[in-house]
């Protein structure tokens, strides 16, 4: 799915880096504890959070996401969003909640991936 898509259908706004908007991700996750995403997350392209500190994106940047999706309408701070381009992630910004987000995501055709049981 084409991160131009993902900004379609959740009607978000871009927040930085509108020129990566034509990169194809396949898969997402939706969390607000980084501890789960660093634990639990492998080859997600799309984090969708309402977590709003630098820590998320220093996350996605060690987990090689390419976009953070902001819910609930929260927007990141100028630190998060100079951060977010030296490292040329695309940024966006929602009103609809997490639950209804990754659903749109998910009945689209973006999926994440299996969790084993342990």
């Amino acid at each position: 799915m084409k991160i131009s898509t993902i900004k379609d259908l959740l009607d978000a706004k871009v927040i930085c880096c509108e020129e990566g908007l034509s990169r194809h991700v396949y898969s997402a996750c939706g969390s607000d504890m980084m501890s789960d995403v660093l634990a639990y997350v492998k080859d997600q392209a799309v984090l969708l959070t309402g977590l709003v500190n630098s820590q998320v994106i220093r996350t996605a940047e060690m987990m090689d996401m390419n976009c953070i999706v902001f819910v609930r309408s929260k927007m990141p701070t100028a630190e998060m969003i100079e951060l977010a381009k030296e490292n040329g992630m695309i940024i966006l910004s929602t009103e609809k909640r997490m639950y209804e987000a990754c659903g749109l995501l998910y009945s689209n055709g973006l999926v994440g991936n299996r969790v084993k049981n342990v």
